[in-house]
């Protein structure tokens, strides 16, 4: 009551002036310091609209999105559209993939016809529903086959066991797919009528109960009767489709036809054919197109053939052509290729895209300046001091007697191998160099002297070669628990001064806040890569580019035939065998080499040790391709540091030299075992194209105190003679309990030193000191990946099919 009655002002309250302080002469000018203020845009449009405005306005926008998703499903599988593209992907050994297949082609008033390349492939047109699908089987057990036709699918076809739904095969492709990002799907259950009524019905809502977690809002469609086939078409046909990014920035295209043309050189070299329905976007033919899992080719020519899965072949562009809407095959996919074949259009030279993915290096750009006086003799006095009395046969030449080694002297060379190889195996473990020289002298005695036995059983053999790789992932294990319960702590070797072992380290007041340049010490292969001014700029400007211009070439439902230059002959033969034959458009500058950085996390099926530096097979979004990656943290700082191992419970980032890609993309890592299987590793996607990424590798050398004073211990078994002492004397030190000190003076010759802290330190506390060296990756990057073994066999039944083949 007593709000409601509350005072409230009348017209005849008094209104005040408002101050208008600042606003005499010359004020606000020197305060704006010549700057003119820039007007800002008044929101008065949508602060003006009023309730029922608003609600008309959100209507309008609801209603084109709905007309936009209409539009896209009535193109998808129409005349003027591309065909419905359907992968089948069986999810279990028992699951009849080709009998569906079947079953989907006794369609009443429909034409079937068969795909030339993929087995199993074929085309679906049903001239009373004005749809045409294509389906295409994946082979079974074929990982990379699966992953590439899902790149292009518009829909993907699950079919389950009746009992038990997906086997661990399934899992794993299952989990692949997620990852690679999965486009639209449906779940048909054949089979299933022999069991009795009861029992079905309970495997069925078991089957229902166990897709849940991977499949929330999945319908499972029964696939036994042409009835079942036709609800299960119109689901494919009406459903929303999803989108993947990387692919609906770029034109892409399923072969259905191919045809190689050898070269004049050549056999092994010549032009690919490649006859198929352009997809995504425009298909200009002046710029390179990426066959997946073979390379980048550039295109001479585009042609356009008639369209083979026309729904109405009688009308052709005016041409009076008769034909029977009968059940057919084609069997011969290239003559109707050559029958009344248009050239579209022709490369250009001058607009055409180049092939050149590296830059050529100038070995005399380098900045070159002379030796000053004092150079040239330090180096005399070097030369001089390495002089030696070497007792040598009668008649050697001084350029022989160069040649001759000490026996003192035949293990000191290699002390400095892991810093020139930037071995990761040398780091945790520590050995003396010249024990490693001494015992590859004695390994090269042994295989020269080598013979070789035959056991009696094979399987003792492979089962003894079993045990060495067990061994081997034993070692791992340990170096892996080694490294989490002493993260990058090494030992000082005894037989090398530190000095010399650890030269090419520095030493940091803080790692977060103390400068490096990015531009320092770059190694010969940053000489060869390419680097934008603006990565993000650069790839906004791309995108925007590519939703507002409309570029010349083939639209999206043409069907073209590709001329692909310079194509090997691998390509043919395993389109042959049944192989997918995926083409990408790249967009500018995706051919060259850069630097690229993935956000990955490690996969929960997987926990065997990944070592940095190790070879990994990469599904990057369209490319396919192995490399050497280093492995560091995922910080918001400037520099980073590098880790040793795929961490299990942390986010990393994995830097290669890979071709320039713009994100967004998905990546999935790979490590092929001895046996082929390819096992996922990791997964996430690509962070940024990034040279400039600094990665810290850092080494942390230990002490212990000896005697401890109030602020004052002294420390040993951090260096072991006193120029080391003096050396690292710069360094900050720390301990492991928190302290911060610093190497005062040494003690004596053996590398015992006298340290300050700013605290007393604790008897069982360990004293640190880290130095820091920036890594760069291994160029290794091989864009040809082996194929895996089938993941449908099981690995208790691979040594058997060895012995067999044997």
């Amino acid at each position: 009551m007593a709000a409601a009655g509350a005072h409230r002002p009348g017209p005849l309250k008094q209104q005040n002036k408002a101050h208008k302080g600042g606003k005499h002469s010359g004020s606000s000018q020197r305060r704006a310091g010549g700057r003119v203020p820039v007007k800002a845009q008044p929101r008065r449009r949508l602060r003006d609209l009023n309730r029922v405005d608003r609600r008309h306005q959100a209507l309008q926008l609801r209603r084109q999105r709905k007309e936009a998703v209409l539009a896209e499903k009535r193109s998808l599988g129409s005349r003027d559209g591309p065909p419905h593209l359907v992968v089948v992907v069986p999810l279990h050994s028992r699951a009849a993939a080709q009998g569906s297949l079947r079953l989907l082609q006794s369609q009443d008033s429909a034409v079937v016809r068969a795909d030339e390349g993929t087995a199993g492939g074929f085309a679906l047109l049903c001239p009373r529903l004005k749809q045409r699908w294509r389906f295409v089987a994946a082979q079974a057990g074929d990982l990379h086959a699966v992953l590439d036709l899902a790149k292009v699918a518009d829909s993907l076809l699950f079919v389950l066991d009746a009992v038990d739904g997906w086997d661990s095969a399934g899992e794993h492709c299952l989990s692949c797919l997620f990852a690679q990002g999965l486009p639209s799907y449906a779940l048909a259950v054949p089979g299933g009528t022999d069991l009795p009524p009861k029992k079905r019905i309970d495997a069925r809502k078991k089957l229902s109960k166990s897709i849940e977690k991977r499949f929330p809002e999945a319908k499972l469609f029964p696939l036994n009767t042409e009835q079942e086939c036709s609800v299960l078409l119109r689901h494919l046909s009406s459903q929303k489709q999803r989108h993947l990014a990387f692919r609906d920035r770029r034109a892409h295209l399923l072969a259905r036809a191919a045809e190689f043309v050898p070269s004049q050189d050549s056999h092994l070299v010549g032009t690919l054919k490649v006859s198929g329905f352009v997809r995504g976007q425009t298909l200009s033919v002046n710029s390179l197109v990426h066959i997946v899992g073979h390379g980048d080719f550039q295109l001479s020519q585009v042609d356009a053939p008639p369209d083979p899965l026309s729904l109405n072949p009688r009308v052709l562009k005016g041409q009076k052509r008769s034909q029977d809407m009968e059940v057919q095959e084609e069997e011969n996919g290239a003559d109707e290729m050559e029958e009344d074949v248009k050239v579209l259009m022709k490369a250009d030279p001058s607009k055409q895209e180049s092939l050149q993915s590296e830059v050529v290096p100038d070995p005399m750009e380098g900045e070159q300046t002379w030796p000053t006086e004092e150079e040239l003799q330090e180096a005399e006095d070097s030369l001089k001091a390495n002089r030696r009395v070497v007792k040598v046969p009668k008649g050697t030449s001084k350029y022989q007697a160069a040649w001759i080694v000490d026996d003192g002297e035949e293990g000191s060379e290699q002390d400095d191998d892991d810093d020139e190889d930037d071995d990761m195996d040398d780091d945790l473990m520590e050995e003396a160099v010249s024990q490693e020289g001494e015992s590859s002298e004695e390994e090269a005695g042994e295989e020269e002297s080598e013979t070789m036995t035959v056991s009696e059983c094979l399987r003792d053999e492979q089962y003894d070669e079993k045990m060495e790789e067990d061994e081997q992932m034993l070692e791992r294990y340990k170096q892996e628990r080694m490294d989490e319960m002493f993260p990058d702590e090494v030992d000082t070797p005894r037989d090398v001064p530190a000095r010399v072992r650890f030269q090419k380290y520095r030493g940091l007041k803080s790692f977060r806040t103390s400068p490096w340049d990015p531009k320092e010490n770059l190694p010969r292969d940053y000489a060869r890569i390419f680097q934008f001014q603006d990565f993000s700029r650069t790839r906004k400007n791309l995108f925007r580019q590519i939703e507002k211009e409309e570029t010349e070439g083939a639209s999206v439902g043409w069907y073209v035939t590709l001329h692909v230059c310079n194509v090997p002959v691998s390509v043919m033969e395993s389109f042959k065998e049944g192989k997918p034959l995926v083409l990408f458009s790249l967009l500018p500058h995706e051919q060259k080499m850069s630097v690229l950085n993935f956000l990955v996390r490690r996969h929960p099926g997987n926990s065997e040790p990944v070592r940095a530096k190790e070879e990994l097979i990469f599904h990057c979004g369209f490319r396919r391709f192995r490399a050497s990656p280093l492995f560091s943290q995922h910080t918001s700082a400037d520099k980073h540091k590098l880790e040793r191992f795929l961490r299990p419970d942390a986010a990393l980032v994995v830097t290669v030299y890979a071709p320039i890609t713009f994100p967004p993309a998905s990546v999935l890592l790979f490590k092929q075992r001895s046996n082929g299987m390819h096992d996922l590793i990791a997964t996430g996607s690509l962070l940024s194209v990034d040279p400039d990424r600094i990665v810290i590798k850092r080494l942390v050398l230990s002490g212990h105190p000896f005697k401890i004073f109030t602020k004052t211990a002294v420390v040993r078994y951090m260096f072991f003679n006193r120029e080391d002492v003096m050396w690292f004397k710069p360094v900050e030190l720390r301990t492991k309990w928190g302290r911060r000190g610093h190497i005062k003076e040494p003690l004596g010759t053996h590398g015992h030193m006298k340290c300050h802290f700013d605290g007393q330190l604790k008897s069982q506390d360990t004293v640190l000191l880290n130095l820091y060296k920036r890594v760069f990756p291994k160029w290794t990057y091989d864009p040809h990946v082996p194929e895996p073994v089938p993941w449908l066999r099981s690995e208790s039944a691979l040594p058997e099919r060895e012995v067999e083949m044997e």
